[in-house]
């Protein structure tokens, strides 16, 4: 899950050589769909027949798939893969967040709020604030932190209200993908030109890339993981998708990683590990 959402950042690079943000969200949730609906029919599994549980998994998909999709698409036009990695990477303390504030399932420790503060100080190096936005334009910053913020709130909510319909893990992830292409649908054809440049080997590959592996396979893995540890275990995925982005980024796409981005991403992995209390096995020893 980490390797094929490390790489959806290269994927979302090239593919936006093809078509619009809106396009890339689509295309990535409709090819996903049609995967996971192949491999459900194929294995005969159970798809979601209640309207209570189409809402509910639609209401995921957007937190999930077509809200952060088509942010990330959108802040990819004007920064590098790696920077959107890094941002990406404080999931684990939106998630957090959601749980606490949102959910109210979790109370609130001294560690924790300490972990979201670390957090946000690393995205703020990462940026480099101390040169305002430097390269990066404000609203793809902003896009960024609030995908970041939607999955976040998606996590929890897949946790409370998707988990508990004890659904194959590939139709939950084919439902989730399949309503979230449905929504994006007029944004795409509405919003402007279908296709913006030549359709390439290497923008068709990627394409179909992000949407079988990041949009669907990705998501049946996902939806195992929180069904089996919970959201908070399943949202630390994003803890290595800063390493993958950053190999990608500057041995395929040329990129350039500033020094304080690496420093950044270190800061606000551990911020977001000591949010989710990844750390407190260690923690507690050190107190002993």
């Amino acid at each position: 899950m980490a390797l094929i959402w490390g790489s959806s950042f290269l994927f979302t690079e090239l593919s936006l050589r093809l078509t619009t943000f809106f396009g890339v969200a689509f295309w990535r949730t409709l090819l996903g769909a049609l995967a996971m609906v192949l491999l459900a029919l194929a294995l005969k599994l159970r798809f979601p027949s209640k309207p209570r549980e189409f809402f509910h998994i639609w209401i995921a998909g957007l937190f999930m798939s077509a809200i952060p999709f088509s942010l990330f698409s959108f802040a990819q036009q004007s920064t590098t893969s790696s920077l959107a990695a890094i941002i990406g990477a404080a999931t684990p303390m939106f998630t957090l967040l959601s749980i606490l504030v949102i959910y109210r399932t979790e109370k609130v420790t001294v560690i924790s709020l300490i972990g979201l503060v670390i957090g946000l100080i690393g995205v703020g190096i990462t940026l480099g604030v101390w040169q305002g936005f430097g390269e990066n334009e404000p609203m793809a910053i902003l896009a960024l932190v609030l995908a970041a913020l939607s999955y976040g709130i998606g996590g929890p909510y897949i946790r409370k209200f998707v988990t508990p319909m004890k659904l194959p893990g590939t139709t939950t992830a084919a439902v989730q993908v399949g309503t979230s292409a449905i929504t994006l649908l007029p944004l795409y054809v509405f919003s402007g030109p279908l296709f913006v440049g030549p359709a390439t080997l290497e923008s068709v590959l990627a394409i179909l890339a992000l949407g079988v592996l990041g949009s669907g396979l990705a998501y049946r893995l996902f939806h195992d993981v929180i069904a089996g540890a919970g959201s908070a275990v399943a949202s630390t995925v994003t803890y290595t998708n800063p390493v993958i982005a950053t190999i990608w980024g500057i041995a395929l796409l040329g990129e350039v990683l500033h020094w304080y981005e690496p420093i950044g991403a270190v800061v606000v992995i551990l911020g977001a590990a000591l949010a989710q209390g990844s750390l407190d096995p260690l923690i507690k020893k050190l107190r002993r």
